[in-house]
């Protein structure tokens, strides 16, 4: 059974399968190898905590703080995190299949190559998430705050960005066939392909 809180430990390896975790703290611990399959989190706080290669098939999440941590090689199958902070967390090699995010904020969060087509994202806030390679076709992206968000050959085929802050970020160098888009962001779509609108 996981402590209520804790700082600079190792719980790698440790099966906590299922366990019901709400208001714990734990500071820079690691978790890596963990099996936290069906775990459920509620306002708790991982800071800046090491989750590679950990289990976390079918985990729910809410109102928690991952921010900084490292999610690589992580298995994410079917899980949920509803209005949790995911700041800088690194997504790289990570399962998301199935993966469910509700509002939140993934601001920083590295989630390249990754297929996230047809997610529902609306109201997300991610300030320079990196995307670069990932399908977001058909995601749902209203009211998403994208400000400086990188794009590098992201595939948004489809998607809907209608009401969505895309303040800085390069629209040109994704592929975005079929997208919606309101009058600012077809404007932020003609000035990152280079035309002059007045």
């Amino acid at each position: 059974m996981l402590p209520k809180d804790a700082e600079d430990e190792s719980f790698a390896g440790v099966d906590a399968d299922g366990e019901e975790l709400e208001g714990n703290h734990f500071i820079r611990c690691s978790f890596r190898g963990a099996v936290l399959d069906g775990v459920r989190t509620t306002n708790c706080t991982f800071d800046a905590c090491d989750f590679s290669n950990a289990q976390l098939n079918g985990s729910e999440h809410v109102g928690s703080d991952f921010a900084n941590s490292i999610f690589e090689n992580v298995n994410l199958f079917g899980a949920t995190f509803e209005e949790c902070r995911l700041l800088g967390v690194d997504f790289t090699a990570a399962v998301l299949t199935g993966i469910t995010i509700t509002r939140g904020d993934l601001s920083y969060a590295l989630l390249r190559n990754h297929d996230l087509a047809r997610l529902d994202l609306r109201g997300i806030k991610a300030h320079e998430a990196d995307f670069s390679e990932s399908s977001l076709d058909e995601a749902d992206l209203r009211h998403a705050d994208l400000t400086r968000a990188v794009l590098h050959n992201t595939k948004l085929v489809a998607a809907d960005l209608r009401e969505a802050n895309l303040d800085g970020v390069n629209l040109g160098v994704a592929l975005v066939d079929g997208a919606r888009l309101d009058l600012a962001g077809a404007v932020q779509l003609a000035r990152s392909l280079g035309a002059v609108v007045d």
